[in-house]
This record gives C-alpha cells, structure tokens and sequence, in this order.
C-alpha cells in the first residue's frame, strides 16, 4: 500500500451536509474514504482530456445560478468564444434562481477541455458535467 497523505479540505455547511447524508445512505464508513472515491471520479471523468488532438463529441450540462452578477454575460462571451467548438445548446429555467444550459460539442478535446475549464471555474456555476466521446 502507498503513503497516505493528509489533506484539509473546506467545505460549505450546506454541501458538507448533503454529502454526509448521501455517504451515510450509501453506506460509507470513513469521509474520508467516500471523499477518496469522489475525488477518482472526478479524476476519471476528466482523463479523455488527456489525448489533445482527438476529435471528441458530446455534451457539457451546467447547473448555475443565473442570479451571480455578470455570471450570464460572461458564459455567453465564453461560448460566443468557442463557437467552432459548439454545436447547439440549450437553455432549462430550473426554478427561481436556477438554469440548466445544455451545449452540444465538437472539436479537439483541447479545445472543449479548454472550455469546459473556462465555464466550471466560473463564481455561480454549481455544476459542470462532460460526457465527451472520441468519434
């Protein structure tokens, strides 16, 4: 077995406990083991990004709060930006504060990864999920 390696993490209270109460449902033992699995998801979601001049396809779903200052103008300069890349998109109204935008991609996994980046790192954005295929 490898080293293990502490780490501190912060969280906010809300998240924490949403994340606490999925584990204990799962049946998890340790935070600190559901959060090791979380982070090899993660890492194994984002590993088609690692062969940079492939032809990809596929979606990225983001979930964000349209009420953040300046959060909507600045995903449509990001996909006006990338508009080689997108294909179509659209919009959801999720409830008061939330939407759902949908953007169908195609390109150089470079290139999406580029853009996946630039909109998952954006304040408001709650979540970003890429299913991305090599054609």
């Amino acid at each position: 077995m490898s080293k293990i390696v502490r780490v501190g993490v912060t969280f906010p209270p809300d998240l924490l406990e949403d994340f606490d109460a999925i584990t204990e449902k799962m049946g998890y033992e340790s935070r600190s083991k559901a959060i090791q699995d979380a982070v090899r998801l993660y890492v194994s979601e984002r590993k088609w990004l690692q062969n940079e001049n492939a032809n990809q396809t596929g979606v990225i779903l983001m979930v964000y709060d349209h009420d953040t200052r300046g959060l909507e103008s600045d995903l449509t300069n990001s996909q006006h930006h990338h508009q080689d890349l997108i294909s179509s998109t659209m919009h959801i109204h999720l409830g008061a504060h939330d939407c759902l935008e949908v953007i169908a991609v195609k390109g150089k996994s470079s290139e999406i990864r580029h853009l996946s980046d630039e909109l998952t790192t954006r304040r408001g954005v709650k979540i970003l999920k890429s299913m991305i295929v090599t054609v």
